[in-house]
């Protein structure tokens, strides 16, 4: 547990994740580039709050905890803040990566009341807070539904004039024998 609670320090974990799912996903690699800071900066605006807020971390007589935090301020969890930060976002780039990238988060939340970190309420909070941070992280949209549709028809109609040797369908075809000096002459050329 305290090794696991060791890799969410700083969003670490998440900015390898991004990263290494930039070099492995070259159309969405600018995607996943605008997603590997959310997690350093969820502990940025963490750490705004715990200064506002001020709660100490829990002290238990005969358990010290297992391990050791940058600050005495437990409001909210920063590992909560990050880590739900980072997997919101990076769902937000690959919808099928929701289930693993939650799975991590969720386990990084865990660690903290388990080794005396944080109440349970801490990490509720900093689990809000990363939420809601990773729902509006800007640029980590694809194309929208307009955009597809129309590189959809684009598509389509290039595909289809191909497929008819180049035709675009306003004019019947030139006949075979003559056909091009009585077109000539009934289509006149702009000058």
């Amino acid at each position: 547990m305290k090794t696991l609670g060791m890799t969410g320090e700083w969003g670490a974990v998440w900015i390898a994740i991004a990263l290494a799912a930039a070099a492995g996903d070259p159309n969405r690699r600018k995607r996943w580039l605008r997603a590997a800071p959310v997690a350093p900066v969820a502990v940025g605006l963490n750490y705004l709050v715990k200064v506002a807020v001020r709660r100490d971390r829990p002290r238990l007589r005969r358990l010290p905890a297992l391990a050791s935090a940058p600050s005495a301020l437990s409001f909210p969890s920063a590992h909560a803040t990050s880590s739900l930060a980072a997997a919101t976002a990076m769902s937000r780039v690959e919808p099928r990566a929701r289930l693993p990238l939650l799975g991590l988060a969720a386990a990084l939340c865990i660690t903290r009341p388990y080794l005396g970190m944080h109440y349970p309420s801490d990490v509720l909070a900093g689990a809000a807070l990363g939420v809601a941070l990773g729902a509006v992280w800007p640029g980590l949209r694809g194309p929208g539904t307009e955009d597809r549709l129309i590189d959809l028809v684009v598509a389509r109609a290039a595909g289809v004039a191909e497929s008819d040797g180049g035709s675009n369908g306003d004019r019947p075809e030139r006949a075979a024998s003559g056909g091009e000096a009585s077109q000539a002459q009934s289509d006149p050329q702009p000058q």
